[in-house]
């Protein structure tokens, strides 16, 4: 084995492609979640927690999020609970003796408007998309406290920028679900129903770089095991895709042949979003190998047969 490995946020949907990911490479695991992580928002229950499980590596994957709907009716505790866990963790980390720490941030930390695509040092450059700056902003403060504890007292870290993330076992709850799985099973249903038209928010012009989450899980296990990447370090493809392409492509997949109604009242988030990743192939050795049309085909496949199984 290469080492204990503690993973936060361990059932969710990345969390649960990584604990795989680590898995696989060699690693023992520790999968926290539900009542074995204990509430993280507790600064003693954070440090109970790594002075019983000792790990080499933490990767902190907890949080509270979802999409812009729910991002616009509970930014309080967006902000309270992401900020709190990632404060509590990487300081249990320093007084475990943990030898690293690997935490998840978001694309939404990115100002609104920055140059495409997106790059690294643009990341503190301005306010983020007000849908989800809460949230956004939260996770950007964790980056500045793994710069200061490294400065101070020489924790290593590592400080990943995953883009959308989508595919097998996301989200798929209208209340929690992001673009894809909310475009799946819109067009799944509509398609099983024959309802003539799907109503989508926004305008569709929009763009995102969507990144596979079995890509995204390997940059994790990259990142602990390369100890000289302190970040922020991208994870995406370089493909900017608008959100009318990728209903299109969805729609498709699902064989639904009706029409997409655009609904332009409500919001379409930050405007653009494509990830500049040359620092995580030059760190960390790693690239995006999902196209994202094979991507949505598992993913597609994926939920029908949950759904059938349901």
């Amino acid at each position: 084995m290469k080492g204990l490995v503690l993973i936060t946020g361990a059932s969710g949907f990345v969390g649960r492609h990584v604990t795989a990911a680590f898995g696989q490479a060699g690693w023992e695991t520790v999968p926290l979640d539900g009542r074995a992580a204990g509430d993280l928002r507790d600064a003693t229950e954070a440090r109970g927690l790594l002075r019983l499980h000792r790990p080499d590596v933490v990767v902190h994957l907890a949080a509270n999020c979802g999409g812009i709907g729910i991002n616009r009716a509970k930014p309080a505790e967006f902000f309270r609970d992401n900020l709190l866990m990632g404060v509590n963790v990487i300081d249990a980390c320093l007084h475990a003796g943990v030898s690293r720490v690997v935490v998840a941030g978001s694309v939404c930390a990115y100002p609104l408007a920055p140059p495409v695509p997106f790059r690294e040092e643009s990341l503190h450059d301005g306010y983020p998309e007000p849908t989800n700056a809460p949230y956004g902003l939260a996770k950007r403060a964790l980056l500045t406290m793994l710069d200061a504890y490294r400065s101070q007292h020489g924790l290593s870290s590592c400080y990943l920028l995953p883009t959308n993330l989508y595919g097998p076992g996301d989200y798929f709850e209208p209340a929690r679900s992001h673009v894809i799985p909310a475009l799946i099973r819109k067009f799944a249903d509509a398609a099983d129903r024959r309802t003539p038209s799907v109503p989508l928010w926004g305008t569709g012009q929009a763009t995102r770089d969507f990144l596979y989450v079995t890509d995204a899980a390997e940059a994790f296990v990259r990142a602990a095991e390369h100890n000289g990447v302190p970040g922020p370090v991208n994870l995406g493809t370089g493909r900017e895709v608008s959100i009318r392409e990728v209903a299109e492509m969805v729609a498709h997949v699902c064989r639904y042949a009706g029409e997409i109604v655009w609904q332009p009242s409500e919001p379409d988030g930050q405007p653009r979003r494509v990830l500049d990743s040359g620092r995580a192939l030059r760190e960390l050795g790693w690239r995006a190998t999902t196209p994202l049309e094979i991507g949505l085909r598992e993913t597609v496949a994926w939920w029908r047969e949950r759904a059938c199984a349901a």
